[in-house]
């Protein structure tokens, strides 16, 4: 409950930052027909949903690569845990309306801060500076004690993902691996420090990948996104809808789509986003696999059987 909370605050602060920033500064350009006519100066190419910044016409595997950027989602603990904290169907209809109200205005204006930045820094930002444009913007665009506050959206975006992703984390290896298998007798006190030293780790891990001044954020994210997606979408899914699929064949998917996209993002072959393979082999492996196992007990496909589908 209080991470559910510190999330809300947190979401509030980077909604109405995200907005702020390229609304005062298309204010500053000169309104939003002047803004986008500078845009569309410099680059035609800008608002062609069909064709790369560089006009070159989107290929195939472009396109794949972007619309599996959606697969994503099937995977991610820290977004599933939202749904698993749902109480009802109700509730699940209006937590729907309001995610999409949220992420289709926050997105949108995100995509438009780096847009603005283009023509609205006299200096452009190359290489990993890029993807700092949002931080150059504001202190440009606002006073030190105004930047201030808004950068501490900055902040409120890194913590909120770091404590979702940090609570997730504590609670498969203290629950799910150290309790389920190495120490089923554990006792709570003991399941606390296991979970502090996990979160100590991690965050260890995070700090040492952040360090490479050669990472772009973006990349570290793509790479993070397609493994938790190849390896617990696939099994995700197959286990609401397939009620054949087994203990080994899940487990199977999980290693496969993981192990592939670690393999694939190595070679880059043909260019095409690694969660594409990865989800797609991950899904073969898990229908192989539990077609070659044993069929489940019956009570487990009753239960299946018994789960209303909840109309939203």
């Amino acid at each position: 409950m209080a991470v559910c909370w510190t999330d809300f605050i947190q979401g509030v602060m980077m909604f109405f930052v995200v907005l702020l920033v390229p609304v005062t500064a298309m204010q500053i350009f000169g309104g939003t027909a002047a803004t986008y006519s500078a845009l569309y100066s410099i680059n035609t190419e800008l608002f062609n949903p069909f064709t790369s910044v560089d006009g070159k016409p989107l290929t195939l595997v472009a396109i794949v690569s972007l619309m599996a950027w959606g697969l994503g989602y099937f995977g991610q603990p820290h977004i599933l845990v939202r749904f698993m904290a749902v109480h009802s169907s109700a509730e699940l209809k209006k937590a729907t309306r309001i995610a999409m109200t949220w992420v289709i205005i926050s997105l949108s204006a995100a995509v438009a801060i780096g847009m603005i930045g283009k023509v609205f820094l006299t200096t452009p930002l190359v290489g990993s500076a890029t993807e700092t444009v949002f931080l150059v913007m504001t202190d440009q665009l606002f006073s030190s004690f105004v930047a201030g506050l808004i950068l501490s959206a900055v902040l409120a975006a890194i913590m909120s993902t770091a404590s979702s992703q940090l609570l997730v984390t504590a609670s498969a290896v203290s629950q799910d691996f150290y309790k389920a298998i190495i120490r089923k007798n554990a006792s709570d006190k003991e399941l606390v420090w296991v979970s502090r030293l996990t979160v100590v780790g991690a965050s260890i891990i995070a700090i040492i990948l952040g360090l490479n001044p050669n990472n772009l954020i973006l990349d570290m994210v793509a790479y993070a996104w397609a493994g938790f997606g190849s390896a617990f979408g696939p099994a995700l899914v197959m286990s609401l809808f397939w009620k054949r699929m087994t203990r080994n064949g899940a487990l199977a998917g999980i290693i496969v789509g993981g192990i592939t996209v670690l393999v694939w993002k190595q070679f880059a072959w043909f260019g095409l986003y690694e969660i594409v393979p990865g989800f797609f082999l991950s899904v073969l492996a898990i229908y192989i696999v539990s077609l070659m196992d044993k069929p489940p007990a019956k009570e487990i496909t009753d239960e299946f059987e018994s789960v209303n589908i909840s109309k939203i």
